[in-house]
């Protein structure tokens, strides 16, 4: 792993970043775009079952941060699509192997979340 420099500086500009695109919207549409290319906006929302209002924010934010870049044609009614950037790319990777790890121990994860719980339950 690479160092990162003076933590008190790059530790925040990192923690920053990573809330951004580490919240559970972001990966998701970068997993989504990152295995099809390119999507229009309807056809996300329904793939994510996300709000319009959020699939929106989460694009904007995904935009401003250079991950996603936003085609509109100027049709009627408009046409929008959403493609990863080089660097959303990049980062759409890591997503994948993150995502994939989820498939592979939801399980596990569900069964020691309720080993814990039971253990609470007992306590109180």
């Amino acid at each position: 792993m690479k160092d990162i420099g003076h933590c008190p500086t790059q530790c925040s500009k990192i923690n920053g970043l990573l809330s951004r695109v580490g919240d559970r919207w972001s990966i998701l549409v970068i997993i989504s775009l990152a295995s099809r290319d390119v999507m229009r906006f309807n056809e996300l929302k329904r793939h994510l079952g996300i709000t319009q209002r959020m699939l929106s924010r989460t694009l904007r934010e995904l935009e401003r941060d250079g991950l996603v870049l936003r085609t509109a044609y100027a049709t009627v009614p408009p046409t929008v699509e959403y493609r990863l950037t080089d660097l959303g790319r990049s980062f759409g990777r890591a997503a994948e192997v993150m995502g994939e790890w989820a498939v592979e121990n939801v399980a596990a994860v569900d069964q020691a979340r309720a080993a814990f719980d039971a253990k609470e339950v007992e306590k109180a």
